[in-house]
């Protein structure tokens, strides 16, 4: 019988779930207290809750979110990593930590509302951030249009330099 404890759980990861913007599933067997502190620091600092979840309870709130295929992830110890700002930012917390040597294994991942695997969740989070995106853009944008104005520059400082060059010999012809 379910206890009130575990009814709110359900509820709260249920809540949490479906608030969601991405949701990376890691296992987290061998991890010491010291990395497991470090990883909850860099994951905090990127706006993402860390969780231990209970299997079951975590199953019974994914099915309440009506999310399917998810659940077949949730064996062994379980970690939920969730951003509800930043869908990018669990994926790249979790695989830079991994990259750095520490000892978790992501299982998989959920993104608008999309089940990944893996190598998916890894892909993911070698793609650049949103900020990222918007200065190579502006970059690309401001390249064309910084020759653009030098050109017109140019052709302004030619023209200036003819209308000189024309006065000037108005001048010395006409002695004036």
């Amino acid at each position: 019988m379910p206890t009130t404890e575990k009814i709110e759980s359900v509820e709260r990861l249920k809540e949490t779930i479906s608030e969601s913007r991405s949701i990376v599933l890691a296992d987290f067997s061998g991890i010491d207290v010291a990395a497991v502190t470090e990883l909850r620091n860099k994951l905090r600092e990127a706006s993402v809750t860390y969780e231990v979840v209970k299997n079951r309870l975590a199953k019974r709130a994914i099915e309440d979110a009506g999310i399917d295929g998810l659940s077949d992830y949730l064996t062994g110890p379980t970690a939920m990593a969730v951003a509800v700002e930043d869908p990018l930012a669990p994926a790249q917390v979790l695989q830079k930590f991994i990259d750095d040597g520490g000892k978790i294994a992501i299982k998989s991942g959920l993104l608008d509302g999309e089940v990944m695997t893996p190598d998916q969740v890894k892909a993911l989070a070698l793609l650049p951030s949103r900020e990222e995106l918007l200065a190579t853009t502006v970059g690309t944008i401001q390249g064309p249009l910084a020759g653009l104005v030098r050109v017109l520059n140019g052709l302004l400082s030619n023209m200036v330099g003819v209308v000189a060059a024309i006065e000037e010999k108005a001048r010395t012809e006409g002695g004036e």
